[in-house]
């Protein structure tokens, strides 16, 4: 069986030394309810659920998959209880508003217990998931009246809540969505269409699903301008707050899906259902994109307890596994063979998914703090700067961790040799399961268009300005014994702002252009953002004794010589531009000569 122990000392190096999580929480009146021995209780008992409940669920999970019957949709066994008792430990409400029953904890902390249950069980871990991202956007968005119906059933897990974005023709441009919405003489609109991929559309793990849907009304402008967020339940509530009659909204079948087959993802019919608006008509979709950043996030710690469930299993069996001998001599006499340990290219695996771990844990506490600025903060500019940030991060925290992280479990599975093809070890759910958080909210394309078009040329480069001027500020501030790690992260800031000035020029007269090498920036970007993390990692580290704090500089000298290199490869392939991959006609791509 595979295995899992939650990453707790890192976990605890990143918050406390990295970060300075007590300090930045104390300084806080709105946080300053946290500190370091709450959030070390809260990590404690995230990693007990993690590896004794939903671990054990995750295969046989996979094995037996949500079922579609006659119109409704069950879990495998096990999953039930598992949210029974998830939700009973206050766990879906970890970081929602206590007027709503919630704990207000920081998305610091927050990132990290996400990460376990990622790790364990990434098809479990996505029905509570999108019930915080649904509460998220009502939280923002809801009148207050919907707000005290919605929310501390949601957070208390009788309710769960779910996103409904695409149509069968209307995936990234929602634009052109098809759903309609006619108000009803009480207020209320009838919403009728069809919308597919809907995570946990359907299950029996709560007793009513929210559902949030967009739809367009009859006069409606064009185009995305035109979208309404509505809140369709599954069950209508009656005033006292009561379950009453099934609204005509349900599952016309779940997909046949690569992995995460724990998960149902539905076909969900809507017959005009009765539904409730968010906010205003035609406003829907920045409510929903309250919901989409989050659950973007999410994404990016979903890659992350990938990757570690991945390097713990491979480095076990990398321990174990005897096969030939050192290149240098025997290292285990008594044996018939050397732990594979001793190949150089075994190692260059697990070193490649060890600081992709580190890197990615530092970046997501880091993305993390910014949003607990921009939630908690009472200072403007603060709110301001660090939501430029957010901005600036969210495809990269989306799209690099995920392109990591998969990698990353390819090369663990590749430790295995043949073993990592074979079911029993896990290896191949890993991957499987895993390959969905570069394609959904919003593929890793979509996020590097979003980066290099929103982000960077359309204002002109100032968010990645800022970021960049931070990245410097702390790296002319490390001490000198430091200088591989600061000097090497020095030169990826000018070698970024370089080549964004080249961007931006040839976007204003190549307009295919910036679509071309969106994923090569985003990938540079995110090489950069990594050199800052381990920058980081290494000024907490370099005053410490101990072999813990000692193979943190290891590590970071490993990233500087094996990994960082890459980024001159991106910053090649951005300066040869688009002409060549255009060049090609449409007839090529379907040609056989």
């Amino acid at each position: 069986m595979p295995i899992y122990n939650a990453p707790l000392a890192d976990m605890r190096f990143i918050l406390n030394d990295v970060f300075q999580a007590e300090q930045f929480w104390q300084a806080n009146e709105n946080l300053n309810h946290v500190d370091a021995a709450t959030a070390e209780a809260i990590l404690e008992e995230m990693a007990k659920f993690a590896q004794n409940v939903t671990l054990p669920l995750n295969r046989s999970g996979d094995e037996e998959g949500a079922q579609y019957n006659n119109g409704t949709v069950t879990t495998p066994a096990g999953y039930k209880e598992a949210f029974r008792q998830y939700a009973e430990g206050g766990w879906i409400g970890l970081g929602a508003d206590e007027e709503w029953g919630g704990q207000a904890m920081p998305k610091m902390l927050t990132v990290l217990a996400d990460e376990m249950l990622f790790a364990t069980n990434p098809a479990f871990m996505l029905y509570p998931l999108l019930s915080v991202g649904a509460g998220m956007a009502l939280n923002s968005y809801a009148s207050q009246e919907q707000k005290e119906t919605y929310l501390p059933k949601i957070y208390s897990g009788e309710w769960s809540g779910t996103m409904c974005l695409t149509e069968p023709h209307a995936g990234t441009d929602l634009g052109i969505i098809k759903t309609k919405a006619e108000r009803n003489e009480d207020g209320s609109y009838s919403i009728t269409g069809t919308k597919i991929f809907i995570t946990g559309g359907d299950h029996d793990l709560s007793d009513n699903i929210i559902h949030l849907v967009l739809a367009k009304t009859p006069d409606a402008p064009a185009g995305s301008r035109g979208i309404s967020l509505f809140i369709v339940p599954k069950f209508l509530v009656n005033e006292d707050g009561s379950l009453g009659e099934r609204n005509p909204v349900g599952p016309g079948s779940i997909e046949h899906k690569m992995g995460i087959k724990a998960s149902a993802t539905c076909v969900m019919n809507f017959d005009g259902a009765k539904g409730f608006i968010v906010g205003k008509e035609n406003e829907g979709l920045a409510a929903m994109f309250v919901m989409m950043n989050y659950e973007r996030l999410s994404m990016g710690i979903q890659g992350i307890g990938a990757s570690e469930f991945a390097y713990q299993n491979a480095a076990q069996y990398a321990t174990d596994r005897i096969q030939g001998r050192s290149a240098s001599g025997i290292k285990s006499p008594n044996k018939v063979a050397d732990s594979i340990l001793v190949h150089g290219d075994v190692r260059r695996m697990l070193l490649n998914v060890r600081a992709n771990n580190e890197a990615s844990r530092a970046f997501a506490v880091y993305v993390g703090q910014q949003l607990d600025i921009t939630k908690f903060s009472t200072d403007p500019e603060a709110v301001k700067k660090a939501n430029d940030r957010v901005a600036l991060l969210t495809p990269i925290a989306k799209a690099y961790l995920t392109d990591t992280a998969f990698q990353a479990t390819l090369d663990a599975q590749m430790v295995f040799g043949g073993h990592g093809y074979i079911r029993e070890w896990g290896m191949e759910q890993c991957v499987r399961d895993l390959r969905i958080a570069q394609i959904y909210e919003g593929t890793n394309g979509v996020q590097s268009q979003d980066l290099i078009g929103r982000k960077l040329i359309k204002n002109n480069g100032a968010f990645l300005e800022e970021y960049i001027a931070e990245i410097r500020d702390f790296a002319n501030n490390m001490d000198t014994h430091l200088n591989f790690i600061k000097d090497a992260t020095l030169d990826a800031a000018t070698d970024i702002e370089a080549v964004s000035r080249f961007i931006i020029e040839q976007a204003s007269e190549k307009p295919d252009f910036s679509n071309s090498v969106a994923v090569d920036f985003l990938h540079a970007v995110g090489l950069l953002s990594f050199s800052y993390m381990f920058a980081r990692i290494a000024a907490a580290a370099k005053d410490k004794s101990g072999e813990f704090y000692q193979n943190k500089l290891t590590l970071a000298h490993y990233f500087v010589q094996r990994i960082l290199p890459e980024l001159s490869m991106r910053i090649a392939k951005i300066n040869a531009g688009s002409e060549l991959v255009m060049e090609f006609s449409e007839e090529f791509f379907t040609s056989q000569s």
